[in-house]
């Protein structure tokens, strides 16, 4: 550390600690003798005992009045159209399975960072194609499942919906493995899934 560096952080524990002090040896004056504070006060300033508990009042935290209205005025922001919370929508082409299941993998616990696994997977898999078929193992789908009747779990549409075939996979990999990531590692080390 430079000797510049060196002092600014030493003055600035030196003055952190008699600041400490300070109020420390203020509060325990108030603590013991209340009165006191006051009488430094002239006489037409020194505070009554109600003014003080208004101020207390005033800036306390537990204040429930205070609290109502600001959440009453976060609700009306929060609803208004005009208001500073804004929603971002997206449309979802469904003949677009990437996009859809990068719009669909925080229902099943992934984040945008394993769209890259799940991406190197399912390519690996059927190239994404929807009706990509396996004919030595009967697999089926964009995430190839076996046998493809499986999906069914997901909707009765399995056998030419990508929707239905996403999520069956995204449901899989989510139980199975956890992550997007964790089965295309699996898959990088076994050649399977």
């Amino acid at each position: 550390m430079r000797a510049g560096a060196r002092t600014a952080v030493l003055y600035s524990g030196a003055a952190l600690f008699a600041t400490t002090l300070a109020v420390s040896a203020g509060l325990s004056a108030s603590a013991e003798a209340p009165d006191e504070n006051q009488a430094n006060l002239s006489a037409g300033a020194r505070l009554s005992a109600a003014d003080l508990a208004d101020r207390e009042a005033a800036v306390s935290r537990d204040s429930g009045d205070r609290r109502t209205a600001s959440d009453a005025l976060k609700v009306a922001e929060l609803s208004s159209e005009n208001g500073v919370a804004v929603t971002r929508t997206e449309t979802v082409v469904a003949s677009d399975p990437r996009s859809l299941a990068r719009s669909l993998m925080a229902e099943y616990g992934m984040s945008a960072a394993d769209f890259g696994c799940l991406d190197r997977l399912w390519s690996a898999e059927s190239g994404w194609n929807v009706h990509a078929a396996n004919p030595s193992s009967s697999a089926y789908g964009i995430p190839q499942a076996l046998p493809g009747s499986k999906m069914a779990s997901a909707g009765p549409d399995w056998r030419n919906n990508a929707e239905t075939q996403i999520r069956w996979g995204l449901g899989y990999i989510e139980n199975r493995y956890g992550t997007a990531c964790a089965a295309w590692s699996f898959k990088s080390a076994n050649g399977w899934y």
